[in-house]
């Protein structure tokens, strides 16, 4: 099998040079039949019972959920560490896969680089940032320094329940009790190290998630770019909300208002399709139950962005409020819609 072992510019190629672009027919090719072969083998790769592993982050959210309503909520580790060792990750890899092929294939990716400002780098730690085969490479190094460890040395020493969810390289150990999650909270920074990896020291942390009480704090954290907290519903019941964290909502508001900006002398036409794509996309992520308020913030915000820049488009025709109006009605923007229902009974 051949695979194209380019590495990645900063920069986006010129239109006129198409053979050498990432999305010609040949490179999809070639990389489909990749993408293929290492996501067989990375399937092959079991879940320790207990912990609960997901393949897409919509379907984390939910079971977490469930897993906070049993008990009444818990002691929460969040984990945030720093990049793959690639020695370490070789080592794994070599007991989990034995065909020298997808072996190749994998340490191709590893070692392509990445050019940026004109010069090559080859970095000796982390997995190619975009690259689809990413997730799995972390998937398969995370199932040995944390699912593994978690089940066979974690659990079997510890007074209370406790369970381990996880998406890619995001992990969460829910615990009944304080004790076992301080125990667990003092021998992660060895065992990480074991393997190459250093906690963040301020992402890392352990968070006091149980029910609040009528005069009780209620914690709240952030995990797959929501804020999870503790609210009432509409019976009065306590249950675990969830709402855009508010570093993505800026972030993502951020990304579009800089669309618009550079974008703004393009035919309106073509700028409404790109913005429902955007608009969509952002709703098919964060649209979970509970999140509408966000998700309606953030169409506001979007359409702000959009009429302030077209009204900077020139300097005698300005896009006032009522003319952006009508121009709204030609070209509606989508409005939010949930996506995923995800409704815990307490």
């Amino acid at each position: 099998m051949l695979v194209r072992n380019e590495p990645p510019v900063s920069t986006m190629p010129r239109r006129a040079d198409r053979s050498t672009m990432p999305g010609s027919a040949s490179a999809c090719h070639q990389g489909a039949r990749a993408r293929g072969a290492v996501r067989r083998v990375a399937a092959s790769i079991p879940v320790p019972r207990g912990s609960v592993l997901r393949t897409d982050a919509s379907s984390a959210l939910p079971s977490r959920g469930q897993e906070v309503h049993r008990g009444g909520g818990g002691q929460y580790v969040v984990l945030s560490f720093d990049s793959v060792d690639h020695g370490h990750l070789r080592a794994i890899l070599d007991q989990r896969v034995r065909d020298g092929v997808i072996r190749r294939t994998i340490d191709k990716w590893l070692k392509a680089g990445v050019q940026v400002g004109g010069k090559l780098l080859h970095p000796e730690t982390g997995t190619p940032q975009g690259g689809v085969v990413s997730p799995l490479i972390a998937n398969a190094y995370l199932h040995e320094v944390l699912d593994v460890w978690f089940e066979q040395e974690v659990r079997p020493r510890l007074d209370g329940s406790a369970s381990l969810i996880r998406y890619a390289d995001d992990a969460v150990m829910i615990f009944e009790r304080e004790a076992d999650a301080r125990r667990v909270m003092a021998v992660l920074a060895k065992r990480f190290a074991r393997y190459g990896l250093t906690l963040h020291p301020e992402k890392t942390r352990l968070i006091d998630f149980r029910r609040p009480t009528r005069k009780g704090e209620r914690g709240s954290f952030d995990f797959l770019g929501f804020t999870h907290f503790w609210g009432r519903s509409r019976r009065g019941y306590w249950v675990v909300q969830r709402k855009t964290a508010s570093s993505r909502f800026g972030r993502a508001l951020k990304r579009v208002a800089e669309w618009c900006r550079f974008n703004r002398h393009r035919p309106v036409a073509d700028q409404h399709d790109t913005l429902v794509r955007k608009l969509r996309g952002h709703y098919n992520y964060y649209g979970i139950t509970g999140n509408s308020r966000a998700l309606g913030r953030f169409r506001d915000e979007v359409r702000r962005a959009w009429r302030k820049w077209l009204d900077r488009r020139s300097n005698r025709a300005h896009m006032k409020w009522d003319r952006y109006a009508l121009l709204l009605h030609r070209y509606p923007l989508p409005v939010p819609r949930i996506v995923h229902s995800s409704v815990n009974v307490t």
